[in-house]
């Protein structure tokens, strides 16, 4: 699969540089250095360009902090790092906490600024459109303008909407935010061109396409469509949003919403006819074994699995970026990994049994065995205690022949009565590292290359990331379809994705319908960023984020006669007990505050541009 490699932000800024003066001497040309002219008399150079625009997606989602730690599905392990200053309800213009940098302000607007730039100049582009180069870096670079926006949009509300590069020496450059609306109808309108101008280009992988755009397109009207920006709906439902002075930067004050979801209806069926995503036309459940393989196969973008990307960040290990370390960031101390996104028993609970039913506690059975017979994508996603993992270390393997994740209390001991308590080698207790644990009990397993020889800080892995997969926009269609009221098209399209899983029929309709869709999409996505502005534009964000993070006590208390020297998870030879218990308030307090459905616009931005208009709540 061919690869570009993303040229340096510096590298190419100098190629815009340009030096005059009238001694020939002085007006020797740099050799590191390239004029305006020259790059856009050249494809090649334009189309380097081009290329750094893409770096605007750095890591992807691959981050060390992941959004899903801003949600329901995951708690930071480490301090300081900004999470609880949003997660507390805390964030504020002159703190905003932490923040992707796929996602800030100024990042966004670098990048918007040079794909205006591209756009300028491929205008009058002073080099051939052979095989129709200028023509698809025109679409390029329009996708891209519009999916910063679409990044800006989805925080912000409306934004400020700049379709050239300022020159210095002007008047103004303090261009106030437009509409909600507005931003919505600039975002579409270039993702329709870009998809004329890359209609029947075959592009390299991680490159923007037809398809891409149009996925896009559904993306952003499907928010469009939402309660978030349905300025009436979300009034009733916040006093934060009702009494804000300027309704019109964050949703619409007026119009069809069922316009609105038959818009992003139609966008969604587009790319479902032009796509066909991995195993989605299945007419019955496969086996569980079989539907935990193919989750796997599609979060590692192998086997099939690659067909589910629309767009996607690439990962090589030559290059040996961070979005290749996620084993490292996320996986357990007793690896020598950094544990630090850990699933929360908030989400593990609402991985439904086998057979379709909830999980609960207060089913006796379940409560003794809670990590049996549940849903497939649950054993793809998390580990936990007992989970078969990579081999240990070689210093380690001698506390753990059999390479298991070990996240509880055991007693070891011999038949006699001798006992000791055995930590687990995945704990804040651990003897192998005794700071680098989760405090939830559970470690991420979802997007970790399960190859024994990636296993610490020292390996890479080449895991993509999904920008926008197949499967979130037939969740687009799911929705748009129950809102319209067509639940058996809604139906069908969400059993395709329960059949691939392993999972049976679904048959609801109408308000329990819409509940399942919910479920189903908070399953299947689970840590690909999707969660984040789900609860917020569905406005369920003061049910689910306000909910304290929390994890699972576990004990393995020897049976009578057993005898075991070094710990393994043996249910012959053990009890197990399972204690929910709340994150210690000192760690993280979750809270939700109404003004956290849009990010503050930080103060220094407010200082520069006099025209801005701060978000409600602020």
């Amino acid at each position: 699969m061919k690869r570009y490699k993303l040229v340096g932000l510096a590298c190419v800024a100098s190629l815009l540089i340009t030096t005059s003066c009238s001694d020939d001497f002085v007006n020797t040309q740099p050799l590191n250095e390239l004029s305006e002219n020259a790059v856009w008399s050249d494809a090649p150079l334009a189309e380097a360009f081009v290329t750094e625009i893409y770096a605007g997606f750095q890591m992807g989602g691959f981050e060390e902090q992941m959004l899903a730690s801003l949600t329901d599905e995951a708690l930071f392990t480490h301090p300081g790092r900004g999470i609880t200053t949003v997660t507390e309800g805390r964030t504020n213009p002159a703190d905003i906490g932490w923040i992707s940098g796929t996602r800030t302000w100024q990042q966004m607007y670098l990048r918007i600024r040079a794909a205006n730039l591209a756009l300028q100049k491929l205008e009058n582009a002073q080099f051939p459109n052979t095989g129709g180069i200028v023509d698809r870096l025109k679409g390029e670079a329009k996708f891209l303008r519009a999916y910063y926006y679409h990044q800006l949009a989805r925080n912000y509300g409306g934004i400020p909407l700049i379709d050239r590069p300022f020159e210095l020496g002007e008047e103004d450059y303090m261009t106030p935010r437009g509409t909600w609306e507005q931003t919505v109808n600039f975002v579409v309108k270039d993702l329709d061109e870009a998809a004329a101008l890359l209609d029947g280009r075959s592009m390299a992988a991680g490159r923007a396409t037809k398809t891409a755009a149009l996925a896009l397109k559904s993306r952003m009207l499907t928010y469009a469509a939402s309660d978030l920006y349905d300025n009436p709906t979300a009034k009733a439902k916040s006093s934060v949003i009702a009494s804000y002075t300027k309704p019109e930067l964050v949703g619409y004050l007026s119009g069809n919403r069922t316009e609105r979801w038959q818009k992003a209806r139609d966008a969604s069926k587009a790319v479902l006819d032009m796509a066909s995503g991995n195993l989605m036309n299945l007419t019955e459940p496969v086996s569980a074994q079989q539907g935990t393989t193919n989750y796997m196969n599609n979060s590692l973008s192998r086997n099939g699995g690659q067909n589910e990307l629309i767009l996607a960040r690439y990962f090589i290990n030559l290059k040996q970026e961070n979005g290749g370390r996620q084993g490292l960031y996320n996986g357990p101390n007793g690896y020598n990994n950094w544990a630090g996104n850990t699933p929360v028993q908030l989400l593990v609970d609402d991985y439904e049994m086998m057979d379709g039913t909830k999980f609960s506690w207060s089913n006796p059975a379940q409560a003794q065995a809670p990590y049996e017979n549940r849903d497939p994508r649950f054993y793809a996603s998390i580990m936990y205690d007992g989970t078969q993992w990579k081999p240990r270390s070689s210093a380690n393997a001698p506390r753990d022949p059999l390479g298991q994740i070990q996240t509880g209390r055991y007693e070891v001991g011999s038949a006699s009565g001798t006992k000791t308590t055995h930590f687990g080698l995945d704990t804040r207790s651990s003897p192998i590292e005794d700071w680098n644990g989760s405090y939830t009990g559970y470690y991420v397993r979802k997007f970790i290359d399960p190859n024994p020889a990636i296993v610490d800080q020292n390996t890479w892995q080449e895991v993509p990331w999904p920008m926008i997969r197949y499967t979130e926009i037939v969740f687009n269609y799911i929705e748009a379809s129950i809102e319209l009221g067509q639940d058996a098209e809604a139906r069908a399209w969400l059993n395709k994705i329960r059949f691939r899983a392993g999972m049976p029929a679904i048959t609801e309709s109408g308000a329990a319908l819409k509940e399942r869709f919910r479920q189903e999409k908070r399953i299947e996505m689970a840590f690909e960023e999707q969660r984040y502005y789900d609860v917020r534009r569905w406005m369920i964000a003061p049910t689910t984020l306000n909910r304290k993070a929390n994890g699972i006590n576990i004990v393995g208390t020897l049976k009578p006669g057993a005898s075991v020297s070094v710990y393994r998870y043996d249910k012959n030879s053990y009890n197990y007990s399972y204690t929910v218990f709340e994150i210690d308030p000192g760690k993280e307090n979750r809270a939700w505050a109404d003004k956290v459905y849009f990010m503050p616009i930080h103060r220094d931005e407010m200082n520069r541009n006099k025209n801005l208009v701060q978000n409600p709540g602020y």
